[in-house]
């Protein structure tokens, strides 16, 4: 059995949670989000403030999903009352980043700009970033799957070489560094 899957998932106040065939329906203050499970092996409860998700069988693949079952509802829990962000820094000399709605402008070294479209439901800003990064992107939303899949996509667009440092960056990535050429002496 799985420990992951066995913990119960407690309800905070003004999250409402149904189990409809296949899925769960979590709706909260910032959103309503569905979540798909194996109904063939992974049975949904809801009693009282809390959720608890079950497993009928001891197979591999069913032992499996009880995990990731329970970590997807959380997930779900957790992104309609707070919700989930990513912040990506831009590190280059006269790089820099423009959100005009769901559409995001990025100026990093190419001749010509980058126009990224965010998905429904994301939210892009951009602002100061700290010491040394001339913008940050800051990527938010209630689906945690989909924030993290924006981030990455804008990362793609120029992702950090490791010989100057230039590159769109996760927050707190650590880039390694290479050694340049030198000069035979």
């Amino acid at each position: 059995m799985s420990r992951i899957g066995k913990t119960p998932i407690a309800l905070p106040q003004g999250v409402d949670v149904k189990v409809e065939g296949p899925h769960v329906a979590v709706k909260g203050p910032k959103g309503a989000l569905t979540v798909p499970f194996v109904d063939d092996y992974i049975a949904v409860n809801l009693e009282g403030d809390t959720v608890q998700v079950t497993c009928d069988s001891q197979e591999k693949s069913a032992r499996s999903l009880h995990g990731l079952t329970r970590t997807l509802i959380a997930n779900a829990v957790a992104g309609v009352t707070e919700g989930f962000s990513k912040n990506l820094d831009l590190f280059g000399v006269g790089w820099r980043a423009e959100a005009q709605g769901s559409k995001l402008t990025l100026h990093v070294g190419y001749s010509h700009p980058v126009v990224y479209d965010a998905p429904e439901g994301i939210n892009i800003q951009v602002g100061n970033g700290e010491s040394g990064s001339q913008a940050r992107i800051t990527v938010s939303g209630i689906d945690k799957q989909v924030v993290g899949q924006v981030a990455a996509d804008i990362r793609f667009k120029r992702k950090p070489e490791p010989y100057k440092g230039k590159g769109i960056r996760y927050e707190n990535e650590v880039i390694h560094w290479k050694q340049g050429k030198t000069a035979a002496g």
